[in-house]
C-alpha cells in the first residue's frame, strides 16, 4: 500500500493533498505518512513474530523527534550512534533500556551519559572501546552491558560508502579476533557481556549476504558458549534495501523467515535495527521549479530544494524518483535534470528525468524519508527546511523552517 498516491491528477499524503500542504508551509518541505512508519514497523514486527525478538529503530535515518514518538508508542527500541540520538529518543517517549549504542567512536562524555540513563547496552567496536567503558563504569560504580560488534567480513554487495562488514571498513572487530576480545571482555570486572551484534552494510537488496554473515556469526556464538561465555541477545543490525527504481528488495517477510530457518534452536533474543526500511518510503521531499533553461546540449530546471537538502543524489551518485506534485497530461514531455541553487557542480536532485515542467510547477523527490533531513545541512546559509507529519486528513508541523537569523544566532563578532 502507498500512502502517497494520485487522485484525480493530484500528489495526495494519505488523505492530504501534497499542492495543499505546500500552499501552507511552503517549498522546500519533508512531508512524511505516519500510517507508512507504522505499516512499515509493523511488518519486521509481525515478521519475526514467534521469535523471541525486538525492533530497534536506526534514529540515524531519521531523528525528528516526532517520528521516534510515533514509534515509541508502537513499543519500538531504538539504535543510536550519539548522545544526541539519545536524548532524541528519551524527549520523544522512547526508553533507554530499550535502545543499544552503536558506533565506533563513543567520546568519554556520551558513554557517561549512557550509563546515567541505563542504556540497554552498547555495541562496542574496539578493545580501547572495552577498556573505556569498563573504567568509566567502574568509576560510577556500575556494571555496563556490552555487546561486541563483529566485522564478519562479508561482502554486501551495496555502494562502497554505505557498506560496513569487510575487514577494511572502519567498523566492529574482526571475526577473527573476536573469541580473543570477548574473553578480554568477559574478564573486565565492570563489564555484562549480553550479546553480539552485526552490522554489513545499507540498503542491501539481497538477502545472500545476511546468510553469509549469520552463518559464519552462529558459528562464533557456538565458540563462544564452548569458553563459558553465554550471551542473550544476537543484533542481526539493519540494512535491507527499499525500492527506489527498479530494486526488487526482500520483503521484511521474506527476510525474516530465511533467518528464522538459520536461528531454529537458538536460545537468543533476536534484535534488528532497520531505519531505511522504515522511514525511506514514509516521506517525500517537495521542491519547486525555479527556472528553466533550455540549452542545445541538455534542459535543466533549476528547483528550490538543493544538495544541501538532499545530499544523497550528490554523495552517492543515488537515484530517486521525481513527479509531478500536479500531473498535466496535455503538457508536453522533455529529459530535464533537476539541479539546485547551490554553487557546486554536484548540485543535482536527479538528471535525464522525463517530464512536462514549466516555472512554480511542484515536483515530490519520492523516498526521502530516511537519510534526507538527517544529513542536511545549512552550507551557502541556506536554512533547513520544514518537516510535516501527515496523519490521515491533517497536517502537523513538526519542526519550523529555519530563519535566516537563526543561522548564525550562536555566532558573535569579535570586540571592536
Amino acid at each position: 500500500m502507498d500512502h502517497f498516491c494520485y487522485r484525480s491528477g493530484r500528489l495526495f499524503a494519505e488523505n492530504v493533498a501534497v499542492s495543499d500542504i505546500s500552499a501552507e508551509f511552503g517549498t522546500p518541505a519533508y512531508i512524511y505518512s505516519r500510517a507508512a512508519l507504522e505499516r512499515h514497523w509493523h511488518a519486521f514486527d509481525q515478521a519475526f513474530s514467534g521469535q523471541h525478538h525486538s525492533v530497534c529503530y536506526a534514529v540515524k535515518a531519521n531523528s525528528n523527534i516526532a517520528v521516534l514518538n510515533v514509534l515509541a508508542k508502537l513499543g519500538s527500541g531504538f539504535d543510536i550512534v550519539s548522545a544526541g540520538e539519545l536524548a532524541r529518543v528519551l524527549v520523544a517517549g522512547g526508553r533507554a533500556d530499550r535502545t543499544v549504542f552503536s558506533g565506533s567512536g563513543k567520546t568519554v562524555v556520551e558513554i557517561k551519559y549512557a550509563l546515567e540513563h541505563n542504556i540497554r547496552c552498547f555495541n562496542v567496536e574496539s578493545i580501547q572501546e572495552l577498556e573505556r567503558i569498563n573504567q568509566i563504569a567502574a568509576e560510577m560504580s556500575l556494571i555496563a552491558a556490552i555487546s561486541i560488534r563483529v566485522n564478519p567480513d562479508i561482502d554486501p554487495q551495496t555502494h562502497p560508502y554505505i557498506s560496513t562488514g569487510l575487514k577494511e571498513n572502519k567498523f566492529g572487530i574482526a571475526i577473527t579476533d573476536a573469541e580473543l576480545v570477548y574473553a578480554q571482555a568477559h574478564s573486565m570486572t565492570n563489564l555484562n557481556v549480553v550479546g553480539i551484534d552485526y552490522h554489513i552494510g545499507s540498503q542491501l537488496t539481497s538477502i545472500s549476504p545476511f546468510v553469509d554473515a549469520s552463518t559464519k556469526i552462529l558459528v562464533l556464538i557456538d565458540k563462544l558458549a564452548e569458553n563459558g561465555i553465554q550471551l542473550n541477545h544476537l543484533d542481526i543490525g539493519g540494512g535491507l534495501g527499499i525500492n527506489y527504481k527498479d530494486e526488487m528488495p526482500p520483503t521484511p517477510a521474506e527476510y525474516a523467515t530465511t533467518l528464522r530457518k538459520l536461528f531454529n534452536g537458538l536460545n537468543l533474543e533476536v534484535l534488528l535495527e532497520p531505519g531505511r526500511a522504515i522511514a525511506g518510503n514514509a516521506g517525500i521531499l517537495v521542491t519547486k521549479v525555479e527556472y528553466i533553461k533550455r540549452i542545445k546540449e541538455r534542459h535543466i530546471a533549476i528547483v528550490d530544494a538543493a544538495m544541501n537538502d538532499l545530499l544523497r543524489p550528490a554523495l552517492y551518485q543515488s537515484w530517486q524518483e521525481i513527479q509531478p506534485v500536479i500531473q498535466d497530461q496535455t503538457a508536453q514531455m522533455e529529459t530535464y535534470d533537476i539541479v539546485g541553487p547551490i554553487c557546486e557542480t554536484s548540485d543535482f536532485l536527479g538528471k535525464d528525468r522525463l517530464l512536462a515542467l514549466k516555472t512554480c510547477d511542484l515536483l515530490a523527490i519520492r523516498s526521502s524519508g530516511a537519510y534526507g533531513f538527517a544529513m542536511s545541512s545549512n552550507y551557502n546559509s541556506r536554512p533547513r527546511v520544514v518537516e510535516v507529519m501527515v496523519d490521515n486528513d491533517r497536517a502537523y508541523p513538526i519542526r519550523a523552517r529555519e530563519t535566516v537569523e537563526s543561522l548564525y544566532e550562536n555566532e558573535q563578532l569579535l570586540p571592536a
